[in-house]
């Protein structure tokens, strides 16, 4: 794993982290001395991980009002008494989002953990999840389009931000009575692996002391119909990224195996799930939110 945390970024590394143009991080750089690039042995630009962190430092600031004439003043150690300041004041959500993205590339638990009981003393997980993991992961997936970070370290921030909700949802459950009216299937179609979502989805149910079976991700229309021979009014909820390819032949196949002749309703949030359905008891939600309030 050593292998590939990474300590050597481009400018366009740089830029696609922090949102600032590179052709400003070369001004910030020439005219303030902000930044000190190392070189190769055949004269190749690079930045090393403690400039990588000294920009997410000074771009936060700049963001929040102070010149960069200021922050040029400024030695280093004073620039992150300026962010923690900022932090402590009213900054939460994007100091977090930096230390989250450092602990990503560095593959640190210890920072993730760290950053993330320090949000849960002030804030609810909804708070945590909605403000501060959805902008992240979004910025993550543009950071993955573009090349500036591998696979592996999408995986380690997403199952890392998985632990926090499932032991949330085990507090939740132990509260949870099995003699509801209605239960609740959240699932993944066959191909889909993007859970988060759907996880959350998981915690606010359970939040509400529902019935709740989770399946997780890639599973069969068939084998959920399964569910029915032993449950009546059942929701089902699902979340729909990448999957399925063909989504009016899968709800065909829902309205077929999971609703007729039942009093149950088929729940979709995604990108994927923006699709008109026809069926009555299928039902599109363009934001988490908007399900919960129909729930």
């Amino acid at each position: 794993m050593l292998n590939n945390i990474k300590t050597v970024f481009s400018i366009k590394d740089l830029e696609n982290f922090s949102g600032i143009k590179a052709h400003t991080i070369r001004i910030w750089e020439k005219r303030y001395g902000l930044l000190e690039p190392c070189r190769t042995e055949y004269n190749i630009r690079y930045y090393d991980d403690k400039n990588f962190i000294k920009l997410l430092n000074i771009t936060l600031l700049n963001n929040n009002g102070l010149k960069i004439s200021k922050i040029a003043e400024l030695s280093d150690n004073d620039i992150i008494l300026n962010v923690k300041e900022f932090a402590t004041l009213k900054l939460v959500e994007e100091f977090a989002i930096n230390s989250f993205k450092i602990s990503m590339m560095k593959f640190d638990v210890v920072l993730f953990n760290d950053t993330f009981n320090k949000l849960i003393s002030r804030k609810s997980l909804r708070e945590i999840f909605v403000d501060i993991f959805i902008p992240l992961l979004e910025h993550i997936g543009f950071l993955w389009q573009t090349g500036s970070i591998k696979p592996i370290h999408e995986h380690f921030i997403s199952n890392l931000i998985a632990q926090k909700i499932h032991s949330n949802i085990d507090i939740n459950q132990s509260s949870i009575s099995n003699d509801a009216d209605k239960i609740f299937v959240l699932y993944l179609p066959l191909g889909e692996i993007h859970e988060l979502g759907l996880l959350y989805i998981y915690y606010e149910i359970t939040l509400r002391n529902y019935r709740t079976i989770y399946l997780g991700q890639n599973i069969s229309l068939e084998h959920i119909a399964q569910l029915n021979e032993l449950y009546s009014n059942i929701y089902f909820i699902t979340y729909f990224t990448v999957q399925p390819e063909d989504i009016d032949f899968y709800l065909q196949q829902v309205n077929k195996l999971l609703l007729s002749d039942t009093f149950n309703k088929f729940c979709m949030l995604g990108p994927k799930a923006e699709s008109i359905s026809t069926y009555k008891s299928i039902k599109y939600f363009a934001s988490i939110n908007e399900l919960l309030k129909y729930l």
